[in-house]
């Protein structure tokens, strides 16, 4: 099989993106993964195994039945750098300049080894029928520093991959091992949470499935946070940011994907999503919890939730200006940049903007948002398995 580096032609690509698409690619021959059996969407539904006690939330499930296995190199491979390696080395699939290892998340990403350099990436395998889907909203997005991007894609004529640098753990993991994060460690971490989906925002990109393990570290020290990739992000072609399609995380999802409203407001789910990761960073736990689908949805659906004891002020407020049933009335992503939780550092975030900080933005103390009464007629929508 012939594996070449990708070019995608679309009008909606403009010019301005070929920095991401490099037009100088060589061919280069390469042993590809086995391609699984039975496409599957990438359309994710509402699962309930998003919990603090797994190690990480076990939204992205193994395919049924075999999974695609490596196939040997039939391809010289370069020496290892390392001695540990060579046992997976000689059993491992090469891909041009690299070597792909042991596969992760149930066989959709690999760790893998660039042999010239000794480099360690993580290579994500897509069907190469979704290589618009997967590549269009890099293309759309300025690059950024919290937002990963593929360093390369290649594709063959039945798999696309996309490598992306090695990270250190994730925002999930980190707050399973300590429970709570300290409030001025929890608000370093959460700007940048904040930051990454603002820049996401204002370039016309809806993340729809926002969570704390998509938050991956940059760095070993733990200090810096990426977006890990833009899976399932929506690109919008206008002002209009209404999305249709009703998939989530159950302990993320906002209610108003609940009800029984055709369409809802992308942007604000994503808020939503983003003041669930906070209260859970805060708190060590979700704000909404229970083992039945029917009883943690309507939880949701009306939105009461108590703050743990012990938080600041500012802390809670911030809280509840997410968290807030009627989406309208949620902070936007640029906004929660402006909250004083978040500008405690010398360094300004943005300019002072004293006037959008009116009685309607500053939530009172309580114990969280008033129960509202379900919307008559209303219905409970079945979006998990």
């Amino acid at each position: 099989m012939v594996l070449m580096h990708l070019a995608v032609k679309n009008n909606r690509m403009s010019a301005n993106n070929d920095h991401f698409l490099t037009p100088t690619w060589q061919q280069m021959r390469a042993t590809p993964l086995a391609a699984p059996a039975g496409s599957l969407s990438r359309k994710k539904r509402l699962e309930l195994d998003d919990n603090l006690d797994t190690e990480r939330p076990v939204q992205k499930r193994a395919r049924s039945g075999p999974q695609p296995r490596l196939p040997p190199c039939l391809l010289p491979l370069s020496p290892p750098t390392a001695p540990d390696r060579a046992t997976a080395v000689a059993t491992a699939s090469r891909l041009g300049p690299y070597v792909l290892l042991e596969p992760e998340e149930g066989g959709r990403a690999y760790q893998a080894l660039h042999c010239p350099t000794g480099t360690e990436y993580t290579c994500k395998v897509y069907p190469v029928q979704e290589a618009l889907a997967v590549l269009e909203p890099y293309a759309r997005l300025p690059p950024h520093k919290h937002v990963a991007r593929p360093t390369e894609v290649l594709a063959g004529t039945q798999l696309l991959y996309a490598f992306f640098t090695r990270t250190h753990g994730d925002m999930h993991s980190l707050v399973r091992s300590r429970h709570r994060i300290p409030e001025p460690e929890a608000a370093v971490l959460f700007r940048q949470m904040a930051t990454a989906l603002a820049h996401c925002h204002q370039h016309g990109l809806v993340l729809r499935d926002l969570k704390l393990c998509r938050f991956v570290f940059a760095d070993r020290e733990r200090k810096k946070l990426v977006l890990e990739n833009l899976e399932d992000s929506c690109v919008l072609t206008g002002p209009d940011d209404s999305l249709w399609d009703k998939h989530a995380c159950p302990a993320y999802v906002g209610p108003e994907i609940l009800s029984s409203r055709a369409s809802y407001s992308g942007k604000a789910a994503d808020v939503w999503s983003l003041g669930v990761a906070l209260f859970t960073m805060l708190a060590g736990h979700y704000p909404f919890q229970d083992s039945e689908p029917v009883l943690l949805f309507g939880k949701i659906r009306r939105g009461a939730y108590a703050l743990p004891a012990g938080l600041s002020a500012p802390a809670r407020c911030l809280v509840r200006c997410l968290l807030r049933r009627e989406p309208a009335e949620r902070l936007t992503a640029t906004g929660i940049l402006l909250h004083p939780w978040l500008r405690q550092d010398p360094m300004p975030l943005a300019p002072t903007r004293s006037h959008l900080w009116g009685a309607a933005q500053v939530v009172p103390d309580g114990l969280g948002l008033d129960e509202a009464r379900e919307e008559e007629g209303d219905r409970e929508v079945v979006l998990y398995g």
